[in-house]
């Protein structure tokens, strides 16, 4: 039986301010009415954002240790280790599709153990791969293995970086719960960015913290010795940390389910399909980039990194600039949304993204570095936008339905309010999955187009016959990004077609052009 709790207050923490007592172990908080706006200014406010602290925290983390990987495949020469392009693909790819497939059953997490626990629990899994690096990769054993031994050890070590993908539909499921319709764009968008800007952190930290004590000349050299152990080392006092403040500081709603009865519900709703599929080409992009892109440069402008070894060697070649720019800009397309609708920011993102993809080729193909890298860094601008701008979408396409709902059946709106809301965080689980796969995608579009050049430079018969091979073939990327190109072309089309066509708005989805869409 649930009970109402009162409140209590306790100053003592910096993350402890005014907030319902629990009533289970664990600190369960059974009333929970954030959409009462004297419960949320007394009560709601300070718990939620709390607990939203706590979740960018854990999910930052998540998403460092997810794309670790990128960094590492173009250091692996430095220990020794020779792969090629593609291979180099596959290791990045694969943490990708691991975390992708990770998130449905993180999502589940959270009704099973409740948020508090289970974000602690999502933060101790990051050891695992932060502890296989620092072991594993980079010990003597591994550099004396046979080629085949070696890509199979390190595809084993890099797919448990998936632990840190999966964090993100957890927290986003969570904390969804948390918070009142009308600032749900913005504090997702919020959660979120803070998560994706572990990517940046991570492509800006790691590159420096691997040659702590290596002479300046030397790192200058193509190749030099690199500490890949400190690459793991150094995230586990914070994970520890972050997994002992959720344990200490967050809090469970009772309220945060989403069985599999719901999960089965949203399967059936075509909403569910239709954003999952705009999702991929917003999140996909931004997630699939991040983990593609400092391959990308280093094997289409080996002529601009070989001047510029500063940029090659402590900035890998600038790639953390994307993931820093799209985390940015996430709540940017939330806070958008909540005022233009989710569905205009969204197919404005798109176009925006075909044009710049289209100018991010003609970089390549006239060798301009800087026009490729300043079209991409719009795509990322554009893709975290889009990312806020979808997710923004779901709780305001099922608030509307849940009402239609309510008034089909003549009944209260207020009756099935938590259910619909529970259809929309299940969505966002979902939806999270879906996107992250088309992340992997991106990079299996991008190995598929690597892998002529990488048979062209293996057959080479000196090193410096593939040094020229190589430098014949520097557009090999072109044909990728035509393939992204049309995808936005697509995807703008259907956000267009089932979000803001007048005919369908008002005959199969009334009234959600003015639900916040």
């Amino acid at each position: 039986m649930s009970t109402t709790v009162e409140v209590a207050t306790t100053g003592s923490s910096p993350f402890q301010g005014s907030a319902p007592r629990p009533t289970r172990r664990g600190r369960w908080i059974e009333h929970w009415e954030p959409e009462d706006e004297e419960f949320w200014e007394s009560t709601g406010k300070k718990v939620a954002s709390r607990n939203l602290a706590l979740s960018i925290f854990g999910e930052h983390l998540g998403f460092s240790v997810w794309v670790l990987w990128t960094i590492v495949v173009i250091n692996l020469g430095n220990i020794g280790i020779a792969l090629s392009v593609s291979e180099l693909f596959l290791l990045t790819a694969v943490p990708n599709l691991a975390g992708a497939f990770l998130r449905i059953p993180y999502t589940f997490a959270v009704p099973r153990f409740g948020g508090r626990a289970w974000t602690a629990i999502s933060s101790s899994l990051l050891l695992i791969p932060t502890l296989l690096l620092a072991v594993v990769v980079p010990s003597g054993w591994l550099a004396t293995q046979s080629h085949g031994t070696q890509l199979w050890v390190l595809l084993v070590c890099s797919a448990t970086a998936g632990f840190g993908g999966g964090s993100f539909s957890s927290s986003m499921f969570n904390i969804s719960f948390f918070y009142p319709e009308h600032k749900k764009g913005f504090a997702l968008g919020l959660n979120a960015a803070g998560g994706n800007l572990g990517v940046a952190v991570a492509q800006l930290l790691v590159p420096l913290v691997i040659i702590v004590g290596i002479p300046a000349a030397a790192v200058k050299l193509p190749q030099h010795d690199v500490h890949m152990a400190y690459a793991g080392l150094v995230w586990m006092p914070f994970i520890v940390l972050a997994s002992f403040l959720a344990w200490r500081y967050m809090d469970s709603l009772t309220q945060a389910k989403a069985d599999k009865k719901t999960y089965v519900t949203a399967m059936r709703t075509g909403q569910t399909w239709i954003m999952s599929f705009l999702y991929i080409g917003t999140f996909g992009s931004f997630i699939g980039f991040s983990f593609a892109l400092p391959l990308v440069i280093k094997n289409t402008f080996p002529e601009f990194l070989a001047g510029h070894p500063f940029i090659a060697t402590y900035l890998a070649g600038l790639s953390f600039v994307g993931a820093l720019i799209g985390s940015a800009s996430r709540p940017l397309g939330g806070w958008l949304s909540d005022r233009m609708g989710g569905a205009r920011v969204t197919l404005w993102v798109f176009l925006g993204m075909a044009v710049l993809t289209a100018t991010a080729a003609m970089g390549v193909q006239q060798r301009s570095f800087g026009l490729f890298f300043g079209s991409y860094m719009l795509v990322f601008l554009l893709a975290g936008m889009g990312n806020g701008s979808t997710y923004k979408m779901i709780p305001s396409i099922f608030a509307e339905l849940g009402r239609k709902d309510a008034e089909a059946r003549g009944i209260e709106p207020k009756v099935n309010v938590v259910e619909f809301k529970r259809r929309a965080a299940a969505v966002i689980g979902i939806a999270g999955a879906i996107g992250a796969f088309g992340g992997f995608l991106i990079q299996v579009v991008l190995r598929q187009a690597s892998m002529e050049v990488s048979a062209v430079v293996k057959a080479a018969a000196t090193p410096a016959d593939k040094v020229a091979v190589a430098a014949a073939h520097a557009d090999w990327s072109v044909p990728a990004l035509f393939v992204f190109l049309g995808s936005y072309l697509v995807f703008a089309l259907a956000t267009w077609f089932f979000y803001l066509r007048k005919r369908l708005a008002t005959e199969r989805i009334p009234s959600l052009a003015y639900a916040g869409v």
